[in-house]
């Protein structure tokens, strides 16, 4: 498996995101946890879906998805 390509900070920026570092046992359990109530809003559920995909994203392209 090749590295991940480095993250642009200056790219990040210029859509409003901020560096977050965390352990990888953090990331899995954020990739696979929603606290969503069943009767919640849709954006919640969708701000939620947003953040497990990016913690799996990061997950799988550190090579630490398994």
């Amino acid at each position: 498996m090749s590295d991940p390509a480095p993250t642009n900070p200056q790219a990040e920026a210029e859509h409003g995101r901020i560096a977050l570092w965390l352990d990888p046992e953090d990331l899995r359990w954020l990739a696979e946890h929603c606290c969503c109530a069943e009767d919640a809003p849709h954006e919640a559920t969708d701000r939620c879906l947003r953040l497990r995909f990016r913690a799996g994203a990061a997950l799988h392209k550190s090579g630490r998805n398994g």
